[in-house]
Formats: C-alpha cells, structure tokens, sequence
C-alpha cells in the first residue's frame, strides 16, 4: 500500500510538472504568431483626415468666404496658362470646353459646310465699319453713295443667308437623320457661323474652302 501511494504522489507530480511545462511553452509558442491589433483597420480617407487634422469652418460672412476664395485662387501665371490652354481647346473644337451651342457632332457638320466656301457674309464686320464712316463724313454726297452700297450688300448678305441656312439644313438632315434638326436654329447658327472673319471664328475651321465635307 506504501509503493502505491508513492506511485500515486508521483505520478500526480509528474501530471502537475508538465501541465506547468505546458503553460511555460504555451506562450512561447504563440509568441511565433502576430497577435491581432482588436480594432478595424482605418480606410485611407480616414487616415487622410486625421493627418490633414479637422476640416476649417465655413465663412460665416461675405467677407470672409471672398477671402477664403481669394487665398485658394491660383495666382496670376496660372490663370493665364489655364486661360490658354482653355482657348487652344476651344480652337481645335474639344467638346468638353466648348459652349453648348457649339458642342456635338451635327454642330461640328454645320462649321464644316459653312467654313468649306467663301461667303459674302464674312465680309459684315468691315461693312459695319464702312456704316460708320458714311455717318461720319462731313460730305452728303459720299454718304449717299455709302449707305445706297451698304444697303445693297445688306440685302444681300440677307438672301444669301436664308439660301445658306436652307442649304445646309438640308444636307445636316440628310447626313443624321435619327437627329432632330430644327430648321430655323441650324439656319441662324450657319449665318452667324458665315457672318465672322474665317480667322475670328471659334473652333477654327478644320477644313479648306472647296473642300467637300
């Protein structure tokens, strides 16, 4: 009975020895793995916040937001160099800088019938310069002889509009026919197309006269 009793203590000490062992190694061996961090990693523009700190108030009066807008503006240079990069846009017809009026495909049709040939309403600017000075000439007989021949290219600027506008809306209807083409809004924005100087004209023309587009 006294050898059993021994066994037993030592067997029960030899349990509590390699249970202890057990709990020594058990953190060494997790000491081999990332321990998690227990919270959700941040988004980026979270992050981003927190280092930019917390946003500035909004302007409570007009001065301050015209001088919150003022401090943010670009300086001199680059509003040029961002003005003339919008122009050089506009001139080679980029839609997305472009008025509404001139945007899309069917707008781009009309300069091209317009800008393909001459016409005798790019010459309107100097005969409105030819207008002013029959008015102020101190001479009535060259008056009368200025306004008689301003009157004549008037009128037929004028005709030549309407057959212009007729003309062209014709032929923009035959090319998009699934488009909706308003008679009266593709005539006039032929004739204002065709009133201006070819080098005045925004985009610029993108073919030579006695082209066929």
């Amino acid at each position: 009975m006294r050898f059993l009793r021994r066994s037993d203590q030592n067997t029960a000490a030899g349990s509590s020895d390699a249970s202890e062992q057990a709990q020594d190694t058990g953190p060494a061996s997790d000491g081999s793995r990332t321990p998690g961090k227990g919270r959700p990693t941040p988004k980026r523009r979270e992050a981003e916040t927190r280092r930019r700190g917390p946003a500035p108030p909004p302007p409570r009066t007009q001065r301050e937001a015209a001088r919150y807008a003022r401090a943010n503006r670009p300086d001199k240079h680059e509003r040029r160099r961002l003005a003339a990069e919008r122009r050089a846009r506009m001139d080679a017809g980029d839609d997305r800088v472009l008025l509404p009026r001139d945007r899309g495909p069917v707008k781009a049709h009309i300069r091209d019938l317009v800008d393909s040939r001459p016409h005798l309403m790019g010459l309107f600017m100097p005969l409105a310069l030819v207008v002013l000075i029959s008015v102020l000439l101190p001479i009535p007989s060259a008056q009368q002889y200025l306004s008689l021949f301003s009157l004549i290219v008037l009128l037929s600027m004028i005709i030549e509009g309407v057959l212009l506008g007729r003309r062209i809306t014709r032929k923009v209807r035959a090319k998009f026919p699934d488009e909706a083409v308003s008679g009266l809004g593709t005539g006039w924005y032929a004739f204002t197309r065709a009133s201006q100087l070819r080098k005045l004209r925004v985009p610029k023309p993108r073919v030579q006269r006695g082209a066929n587009p």
